[in-house]
């Protein structure tokens, strides 16, 4: 059973989608933890670590969401923007923070040369068998 409507197909998700969507999951839980951490170690007042960590893991959230649509990309890069600016609470975060947005920028570059080539190999198919079909 589909979670989309009958009649209605999802169409196939990107691999820079697919991509981005795990790069921002697993950097969900390292804020997860890192908010964690700031709390426990009182840097900044509870609400400030627990609010601020909770209001960076909503984005996260929503970013992995609508990484469906060219907003998501855009929030995917204000999410790695505020965890590496979030290294001026915890400093060792500025070392999770590059680590994370390095690896953004890869599966965001790794991830349109894919979708790329696979559009390309696609049409190359569907050229292919028009041209057996209509000789």
């Amino acid at each position: 059973m589909t979670a989309t409507a009958p009649g209605r197909a999802r169409p196939p998700r990107s691999t820079k989608q697919t991509l981005g969507s795990i790069v921002i999951g697993f950097e969900f839980i390292v804020v997860f933890l890192a908010a964690l951490v700031a709390f426990g170690l009182e840097v900044v007042p509870a609400t400030v670590a627990l609010g601020g960590g909770g209001a960076l893991l909503a984005l996260m959230l929503v970013t992995m969401y609508l990484l469906r649509y060219p907003v998501g990309f855009v929030l995917g890069w204000t999410v790695q923007l505020l965890v590496f600016a979030s290294g001026l609470v915890l400093p060792a975060i500025f070392v999770v923070g590059a680590f994370f947005a390095a690896l953004w920028a890869y599966c965001m570059i790794a991830g349109a040369r894919i979708d790329r080539e696979k559009a390309a190999a696609q049409s190359a198919w569907t050229t292919a068998e028009t041209q057996e079909e209509n000789p």
